[in-house]
């Protein structure tokens, strides 16, 4: 069989809205935390290719000999890979699967092996193009597919989940499961739309956590020729965020960058007047990253005094995946109860 698209072919994308829509035709789906996946078989090849377009097969030999097991020649199939660990999904041990070494790449295959989460087909098994066909019909003949191809293989292949009733979709929206990271609205009367957000949105979950403010760093106009401005010229860059451990610890666990023109200015004097080391006792701030410039890398630690109240989306490894918005201020708050039970009672993955 010669499938009627190839890799490197571009993924549906959602447009992202602060609400859920609602009305007719539109089906709901739990936004997975994952990596998005567009999985080719035609015959005994098999291709994973990631929403950039890039081949992700090599990272996940275990779904390769699993997908070319199934018993038909050929598929195109939209999902998600995710490692589940202990009943959650892992973005971590996800994450450490890209990697040069395929003797670790197997071994974390053997260990945390992966699942894909299929929700649409893009190909059926008869060789048959479905995506002018619209959502609705595409569906049904997922289902179909499902039953036909994957009912033994459950451990590696699943089903995403779907609903018409906008309330179970806000029930997924605020439930504290964390394997779902939002959800998707996508149109019953649309084809499949490469490349383009027009037929679906997502709403991402957002929450909130109390953190104590540990140091910070001056912005890159704060610099010339790498030494500091005059006081009157520095700006505030980003704020460095931390929580206590349960041995009293502050660790840092990310940062907050979304101040606005007022708060840069005026918070250069507050935070310099209560500059003091360490700033964090327990995990601190590393050095220069690929997004970080040697002069942004640079930080000041400050006592531990000012708690604000920030609104994230993704804890994993022990920070916050993304930065982080800042809310307000929190005066009322005491900075020693700003634990971390407050992102580890909500997030995946497994503390090391």
């Amino acid at each position: 069989m010669k499938l009627p698209i190839e890799p490197p072919f571009p993924p549906m994308e959602a447009r992202l809205v602060s609400r859920l829509p609602t009305g007719e035709n539109w089906l709901y789906e739990p936004k997975w935390d994952g990596f998005r996946c567009l999985v080719f078989r035609d015959g005994d090849a098999v291709e994973l290719q990631s929403k950039a377009g890039k081949p992700l097969a090599r990272y996940f030999p275990e779904l390769v000999e699993r997908i070319r097991a199934i018993d038909a020649d050929g598929f195109v199939l939209d999902g998600e890979i995710v490692v589940p660990v202990e009943g959650l999904f892992s973005f971590d041990d996800l994450l450490q699967r890209i990697h040069p070494a395929a003797s670790r790449v197997n071994r974390l295959a053997r260990e945390f092996p992966a699942t894909l989460i299929v929700f649409d087909l893009l190909v059926d098994s008869d060789g048959t193009l479905l995506v002018n066909e619209p959502l609705a019909s595409r569906r049904e003949r997922l289902e179909g597919f499902a039953r036909r191809h994957l009912p033994d293989r459950a451990g590696f292949f699943s089903l995403s989940d779907v609903t018409l009733d906008a309330a179970t979709a806000r029930q997924w929206l605020e439930s504290a499961s964390v394997n779902r990271d939002g959800v998707m609205a996508k149109r019953l009367d649309m084809g499949y739309q490469p490349g383009d957000r027009n037929g679906m949105q997502k709403v991402k979950k957002m929450r909130t956590a109390d953190c104590v403010v540990g140091g910070f760093r001056y912005s890159e106009s704060s610099y010339e020729e790498g030494q500091l401005v005059e006081k009157e010229r520095r700006q505030v860059g980003s704020l460095l965020l931390g929580l206590h451990d349960e041995e009293g610890l502050l660790h840092h666990v990310g940062f907050c960058s979304g101040l606005n023109a007022n708060e840069r200015k005026s918070l250069v004097d507050e935070l310099e007047a209560i500059i003091a080391p360490p700033g964090f006792t327990g995990s601190a701030p590393g050095g220069p990253s690929r997004w970080n410039t040697e002069r942004t890398a640079q930080w000041q630690p400050i006592a531990p005094l000012l708690v604000v109240e920030v609104e994230w989306d993704h804890f994993t490894g022990g920070r916050f995946r993304h930065g982080t918005k800042l809310l307000r201020r929190r005066p009322d708050k005491a900075p020693r109860q700003c634990t971390m039970d407050q992102v580890w009672k909500t997030a995946p993955g497994r503390e090391d």
